[in-house]
């Protein structure tokens, strides 16, 4: 494949490429590079399999921008993902993607959050709606969105939907969307539902592109790792933490009964922490993220999924209190530390028995743990 050095070259207008530099974007990323070209000026279907952190917004959402017509101020682009979080930041990076050009609309709509706002929201012109699924059918239920003017529909985090359980929506959803004539799913993985709507849904020669798992972690990122047993991990965090006082970072748990246990245990340690996961309603998920981001908290703890989407600047280093279920959530997990050019530590807690999975991380990513005490 051609390497191109800049964003000119792949189609990119002069005036999102100022919003790129801006954003300290100027050099394509692999999935970019393949992408563009191919999404930019013709009506096609395609299926891309790309992990988290890859610059997937960018690659498919240039190209959407660039199709909208300002003019017809009905929705023309439909994006789809798992979470709020996910929704609300493609929404926002879209904002920034158009800062120097003419006004395109974007409106983010997802569960958790006052319907009837969302549905004063969608009266404005809007050319573009990112949403969750349950929530988008509830809207189109209530008639509060209209889908027949949309000619390119995006699947993000197709897997992550439809582990979340939403097969039966997406079905519906793209049934709504039809004779939409751009139909672009991204997946980190390809299990059995995604084929069945890869081959329902999307034309049977769509394009099909794969980026390597190994291209997408972060050279900036030490990955370390600490053993102990499951009764020390606590004691072994907060000596990290307390070692690492005016630094912020993020420890990652699979269940939020354990997030929620965590983030108990570090506060009876005088430790500023705070939790999201899937039970908190949304002002008390923002109400977080809004101390975090304004430094009022050294740690969030977070489950995999709900820390879908979260972008926070200057984090120092990612805890992983307990180890991934699925590899490409290592990737995730790790990539929210070393953003804009800084360097990050991942760190695993790992038990003698969990260091099997370690090695197979490393083997996939392509990426080297090294042993601290």
């Amino acid at each position: 494949m051609t390497v191109l050095e800049n964003f000119e070259e792949l189609g990119i207008g002069k005036d999102y490429i100022k919003g790129l530099n801006e954003l300290g974007i100027f050099i394509p990323t692999e999935i970019q590079n393949t992408v563009i070209p191919l999404l930019i000026n013709n009506d096609t279907d395609l299926v891309g399999q790309a992990q988290t952190g890859t610059g997937k917004t960018a690659a498919y959402g240039l190209p959407l921008l660039q199709r909208i017509n300002v003019n017809r101020k009905v929705v023309q682009g439909l994006i789809l993902c798992p979470t709020r979080e996910l929704g609300q930041q493609i929404a926002k990076q879209l904002f920034r993607f158009t800062k120097y050009t003419d006004k395109i609309f974007t409106e983010a709509v997802y569960g958790g959050a006052p319907i009837d706002r969302q549905i004063a929201a969608l009266r404005r012109p809007t050319h573009i709606v990112v949403a969750t699924p349950g929530r988008l059918i509830d809207l189109v239920k209530r008639e509060a969105v209209d889908l027949t003017n949309v000619k390119t529909v995006i699947l993000d985090e197709a897997d992550e939907m439809l582990s979340m359980g939403f097969k039966k929506e997406l079905d519906q959803i793209l049934n709504f969307v039809s004779n939409a004539e751009n139909k672009w799913l991204f997946s980190a993985t390809m299990p059995h539902g995604i084929k069945q709507i890869v081959n329902e849904h999307l034309s049977p020669d769509a394009h099909r592109i794969e980026v390597s798992a190994q291209n997408v972690v972060n050279k900036n990122i030490d990955h370390q790792y600490f053993v102990c047993d499951e009764n020390e991990k606590l004691n072994v965090l907060i000596k990290f933490l307390n070692n690492r006082a005016d630094d912020r970072g993020m420890v990652f748990c699979r269940t939020k009964a354990a997030a929620q246990k965590l983030t108990k245990q570090l506060i009876a340690k005088n430790i500023s922490a705070d939790a999201i996961h899937g039970d908190l309603l949304q002002k008390e998920r923002e109400k977080a993220m809004r101390a975090f981001k304004k430094s009022r908290l050294q740690i969030l703890v977070a489950t995999d999924i709900a820390a879908r989407g979260i972008d926070v600047a200057d984090l120092a280093y990612i805890i992983h209190y307990q180890l991934p279920d699925q590899i490409d959530y290592y990737t995730h997990r790790s990539g929210r530390t070393a953003r804009a050019g800084k360097n990050g530590i991942s760190l695993c807690l790992v038990t003698s028995g969990e260091l099997n999975q370690l090695r197979g991380f490393e083997k996939e990513l392509g990426i080297f743990f090294e042993q601290v005490r």
